[in-house]
């Protein structure tokens, strides 16, 4: 495992000035990205520039998640108040706000085409709803998960939930199949391998399972993580060779695919929790959100910017 492949080196922190940040999210090119605050905000930021383009208000409470469309013109958000939120970037104006759900909305994903909004929520429900339709109504209601929704993901032709019942759940669209593989402990963050093959599995029992998506098997466990009160994000490095997770202790912990083992344990200042991260979609580039704070964290290779 080549050394200069880990993002180790912090290039720039960010102070959001939006009280707790609760989610940070590189947008599809990498160039942008979006945090989500404890003050009912969205900002969007050049973190390359550590530059703030635009705040974006809508609303009642504190926003969970957010995410960019394909094309960067829109961003859809979930929150505390229930409500899924879709801005227009250049305006910065809410162009619709959809209440169908009973409780917190927890994640938000655009389709590929970035036509449908994906939102699961505490209300152990995801729905979606049509970005192009005057209808506020969703146009579809996933209900299987008996427990809160934690964290949504969404191919091209796949839907992939995790929940608190300690189920993850793929709903495969072509085929109308629903597959679903009991974890064990509640399941606070899933995403796909870059390559399509497997699910990376966070659960509160400390842990995280490599999975097949075919055929449910375990294929690898990740521990040495602190992970059993909060949602901690999980996620995969640009080259599919790392395995990268939050921890309740202050790190960001690095492991090899393969091997399983903690190969690097990235400190933060404050050794707050470490719940949301985003890994860059072309570059070895890192962003990791912990108390009121973004961090950018590069190879020791990588140019580095002014902190």
């Amino acid at each position: 495992m080549q050394q200069e492949d880990i993002t180790e080196k912090l290039v720039c922190t960010i102070e959001c000035k939006q009280g707790a940040v609760r989610a940070v999210r590189f947008n599809g090119d990498g160039n942008y990205c979006l945090t989500c605050g404890s003050d009912k905000s969205v900002k969007l930021w050049n973190p390359h520039r550590k530059l703030l383009l635009k705040s974006y208000s809508g609303h009642g409470y504190e926003v969970m998640d957010a995410q960019s469309s394909c094309d960067n013109s829109q961003i859809c958000s979930g929150g505390m108040d229930k409500s899924v939120v879709l801005f227009d970037v250049a305006s910065g104006k809410a162009l619709r706000k959809y209440r169908g759900h009973a409780a917190v909305v927890n994640c938000v994903k655009f389709n590929e085409e970035s036509t449908v909004i994906l939102s699961g929520s505490l209300d152990g429900s995801v729905r979606t709803w049509d970005c192009r339709s005057r209808k506020m109504e969703p146009i579809q209601v996933l209900d299987e998960a008996t427990d809160s929704v934690t964290s949504l993901q969404v191919s091209d032709h796949e839907i992939l939930t995790g929940s608190a019942d300690g189920c993850i759940r793929r709903y495969d669209l072509r085929q109308g199949k629903l597959s679903v593989d009991h974890i064990g402990k509640s399941v606070t963050s899933v995403s796909f391998t870059r390559d399509g093959q497997c699910v990376l599995t966070s659960t509160l029992d400390d842990s995280i399972k490599l999975m097949d998506k075919d055929t449910g098997e375990m294929l690898n466990e990740y521990t040495g993580h602190k992970n059993h009160e909060y949602k901690i994000d999980n996620c995969l490095n640009v080259k599919d060779t790392h395995v990268l997770a939050g921890s309740e202790d202050g790190y960001v912990y690095v492991w090899d695919l393969v091997e399983a083992k903690i190969i690097h344990k990235i400190k933060h200042e404050n050794q707050r929790v470490v719940h949301s991260l985003s890994f860059h979609p072309t570059e070895s580039c890192l962003l990791t959100a912990c108390g009121n704070k973004v961090f950018m964290w590069k190879t020791r290779l990588s140019p580095v910017v002014d902190t």
